[in-house]
């Protein structure tokens, strides 16, 4: 992990990428808590994921949060985060994620990036916008292939 710049924002995005990975260690969406991660992010926190995911849409407060997280666990057999770089500049952070998955759908396996702005007031993530390279890539490994014949 780079961090280009020491900041609030920096310090409270380490911290919950930490929290989130003592999530997932935990056993993940359905069999840990949110509240593991809650205290990193605003009660009206707000995540933009692309329309053209299977998770795509707005995800509010706590609340959508948790079904975000659930709704991750059904798209992704495994989601690693495998290399991040934080650029971070009062309340707002960049984050470049390399991201090593599996659909559990097909099995098939990605790597990609994602780069998210993320807001930071008060010692809370209070707005995600993730941007994906190939959201269709992303999506066509996910999805059900149709039936034949």
């Amino acid at each position: 992990m780079t961090i280009a710049s020491t900041t609030e924002s920096a310090a409270v995005l380490t911290a919950m990428y930490a929290a989130e990975a003592e999530y997932l260690a935990a056993g993940g969406p359905g069999e840990t808590s949110f509240e593991l991660l809650a205290p990193f992010f605003a009660p009206d926190v707000e995540l933009h994921q692309a329309d053209a995911l299977p998770y795509g849409g707005t995800w509010r407060g706590h609340d959508g949060m948790a079904q975000f997280f659930l709704a991750m666990g059904e798209v992704w057999e495994s989601f690693d985060m495998v290399e991040q770089e934080f650029l971070a500049s009062g309340e707002t952070a960049v984050v470049l994620t390399q991201v090593r998955a599996r659909a559990r759908a097909t099995g098939r396996e990605l790597s990609f990036p994602v780069l998210q702005a993320i807001t930071v007031k008060d010692g809370r993530i209070t707005e995600v916008r993730p941007f994906y390279w190939d959201t269709r890539a992303i999506a066509d490994a996910c999805a059900v292939p149709a039936p034949t014949g």
